[in-house]
């Protein structure tokens, strides 16, 4: 039975504010950096607000009719970053054009190389520098490969043990 560290980092969309109104997400993403396996996290009323995935033409004309897809399901929704792209999201019932739209991009994670490790820690596959996770900030669980989300956690689990 295969166990090891779940790791991705839980980005809350526009920091204290939220999904809102009358936030600059243009500023707030590119103090950021955003990797492959990362989730977004949308905090949101639910009942005025939507996140929906779009493309780059519909976000840049705030059109919510053709969305990718609709990832609001109750003000406190989750989308993983799956893989290396820009990504587009905005609001619909006319709240883009309030600032309520993010584009990201989308890179992989290329963890620093470890200087100078001691034999010691070398051998012991249990040990974790900070220095690999140092972008990472959400340590989930110690969980065999087949419980929680399986397929989900497995890939977040052979991506830790492939550091």
């Amino acid at each position: 039975m295969l166990t090891s560290a779940v790791v991705g980092e839980l980005i809350k969309v526009g920091g204290r504010a939220g999904w809102a109104q009358n936030v600059n997400y243009t500023e707030w993403a590119a103090a950021r950096h955003f990797y492959v396996g990362d989730w977004l996290y949308f905090v949101f009323d639910k009942r005025y607000y939507t996140v929906l995935e779009v493309n780059r033409w519909n976000y840049e004309q705030c059109n919510d009719s053709e969305f990718i897809k609709n990832i609001s399901r109750g003000g406190r929704d989750v989308f993983n970053l799956t893989e290396t792209r820009a990504y587009y999201f905005l609001s619909s019932g006319g709240y883009c054009y309030h600032g309520m739209k993010l584009r990201i991009h989308v890179q992989e994670f290329v963890p620093p190389s470890p200087i100078n490790p001691s034999p010691s820690s070398a051998n012991n596959a249990a040990a974790i520098s900070p220095a690999k996770i140092n972008h990472i900030n959400v340590l989930l669980i110690l969980v065999p490969c087949h419980c929680l989300l399986s397929s989900l956690i497995c890939r977040l689990q052979n991506r830790l043990l492939a550091w």
